[in-house]
């Protein structure tokens, strides 16, 4: 992974507020569904490049992947 981890945890950051906002629900709620879901894996394993999608994009494909 060429991202740094800084920047990733502030991406993190950015996307659970975005989910919380979107989903209308808690910041906590929103972390639970960022930390189990497979774009979050994906991202901190290095298995794609999606680090260099959008904030809300991301937070929308956590959204899908949840319903």
């Amino acid at each position: 992974m060429t991202a740094d981890r800084t920047i990733l945890r502030m991406k993190y950051a950015r996307i659970i507020a975005l989910v919380a906002t979107m989903r209308q629900c808690s910041v906590e709620h929103a972390m639970e569904l960022f930390y189990s879901s497979r774009t979050f894996k994906e991202i901190s394993e290095g298995l794609s490049d999606l680090y260099t999608m959008s904030d809300k994009y991301l937070a929308e494909e956590i959204i899908r992947e949840e319903q």
